[in-house]
């Protein structure tokens, strides 16, 4: 697969980091940044190209009269819509995909993307992911992540254990005692960061990380097998005046106490003006004294979401030792990532990491429907079509257990027309089954493919 990818920065490069892996891919990426076409060309098989990345001579010095899909990650809007309608209009490129940010365009009223306008096949806005993703969260307290598949109707989600937990120093196979009529899998634990296969027997310990997929009204019934339940969040505070924050607000503010926090003077009444049940601040959220008077000890959830990585760092971690029961922070980053993640912050957020998982559902081959980068994109989940029957497939017409996934893999639930199967043993697979699957190792994804691919 020929894939032509736009904008050589944090995004871009990992999406190449991602894709150089399949030997089927043939990888080409423009940026006008010659030092970070350098790195890339350092560390992977692929061509570079450099140049303004909305140019047509760039794109055809590129390929693209032979590229089967187009990546436009820039960080300009306006270059990514560009160099799709030339992709469109000049080179036929049959999948064009881009990053777009701003709110405006991404207004559903509007329909600016279809062939007759702006031909873009896939938009994939960060903004608007980051705050579903908060919103989800909020929803399942005590959840460290989760992940929705199959138009919500399945979901992962990944709890830390706790002393109190009913679980806790007990085997897997008491789950089914405990929860006698709800359907789960756990699919993996991380102890001290290292990868578990979970099987039967296995002891769940107080601070494993264990991911379970089941069907989203039965989340909080799992976690509270994992820790004691928390309480419905009440009190938010929300540090930050861009589209997270205002958007997270509005969804909130009419179930919610919630308070914004901006540092702009202008943009602080302008956004006073766009809520109508939220309290708007004005002040530095790295503000000892700010924060004390409004009684962050008191809030039930601080959320840090400004555009600036260290600004969040420090609100969040003072939040945080001022009283605030949990706080999550949004990091562009990837190395603040890792630092962070033995510290106080309870959540860390990429915008990286959502905009990877939601290219992948587009990019990759074979009958990939979906794909969730995890892990600070080490491993992932998957939602995957079997097709054939037991003569053509090696998947179809075959109980789990006798699937041979490799890496570590495990299948945790199925969905057949209209029915969410939890995975069992002697569960057999049928043609057209959606399957979710786990990679602790997202290199092994190519073996999966190949898994499921008809002869």
């Amino acid at each position: 697969m020929k894939i032509i990818i736009l904008g050589a920065g944090q995004t871009g490069s990992a999406l190449a980091e991602y894709l150089v892996t399949d030997s089927e891919n043939d990888i080409t990426i423009i940026d006008e940044d010659p030092q970070k076409l350098q790195s890339l060309r350092e560390r992977f098989d692929l061509q570079t190209i450099h140049g303004h990345a909305s140019y047509p001579q760039i794109l055809s010095s590129a390929g693209a009269e032979n590229a089967d899909m187009l990546v436009a990650v820039t960080n300009s809007d306006e270059a990514n819509m560009i160099a799709c309608q030339f992709a469109y209009s000049l080179f036929g490129i049959p999948q064009k995909v881009a990053r777009i940010r701003a709110a405006e365009y991404n207004d559903d009223s509007l329909s600016l993307f279809s062939p007759d306008r702006i031909p873009i096949d896939h938009i994939i806005a960060p903004e608007k992911l980051i705050t579903n993703n908060i919103y989800q969260l909020i929803e399942y307290p005590g959840v460290l992540q989760i992940a929705m598949f199959h138009d919500n109707q399945v979901a992962l989600a990944v709890v830390t254990a706790y002393y109190g937990g009913a679980l806790v120093g007990n085997e897997l196979s008491a789950l089914k005692e405990h929860l006698p009529y709800i359907d789960v899998r756990i699919v993996a634990i991380y102890r001290q960061g290292k990868f578990i296969k979970p099987i039967g027997s296995t002891i769940i310990e107080a601070a494993d990380e264990v991911y379970f997929i089941t069907i989203p009204e039965s989340i909080k019934a799992v976690t509270n097998e994992l820790q004691r339940l928390e309480k419905p969040y009440k009190r938010v505070m929300i540090s930050g005046g861009g589209s997270i924050a205002i958007t997270l607000a509005k969804k909130l503010e009419n179930d919610y106490q919630v308070k914004l926090i901006e540092k702009n003077t202008e943009k602080a009444e302008f956004i006073a003006e766009q809520l109508i049940n939220t309290t708007v601040l004005h002040g530095d959220p790295s503000d000892q004294e700010l924060l004390s008077q409004e009684q962050v000890d008191e809030s039930d959830l601080f959320i840090a979401v400004t555009s600036d990585d260290e600004s969040n760092i420090m609100s969040a971690m003072l939040a945080k030792r001022l009283g605030a029961k949990k706080v999550i922070v949004l990091i562009q980053r990837q190395a603040y990532l890792q630092l962070i993640s033995e510290s106080v912050i309870d959540i860390a957020l990429s915008p990286q990491h959502a905009t990877i998982s939601a290219l992948l559902s587009h990019i990759r081959q074979s009958d990939i429907v979906s794909v969730i980068a995890l892990r600070q994109g080490i491993a992932e989940a998957i939602e995957i079509i079997a097709h054939g029957d037991k003569q053509t497939s090696k998947v179809v017409g075959r109980p789990i257990d006798e699937i041979r996934l490799t890496g570590g893999a495990t299948i945790g639930a199925v969905i057949r027309d209209d029915d969410i199967l939890i995975a069992h043993d002697d569960l057999v697979i049928e043609d057209n089954d959606h399957l979710i699957i786990f990679l602790p190792d997202r290199k092994f994804v190519s073996d999966i493919e190949r898994l499921f691919r008809t002869h």
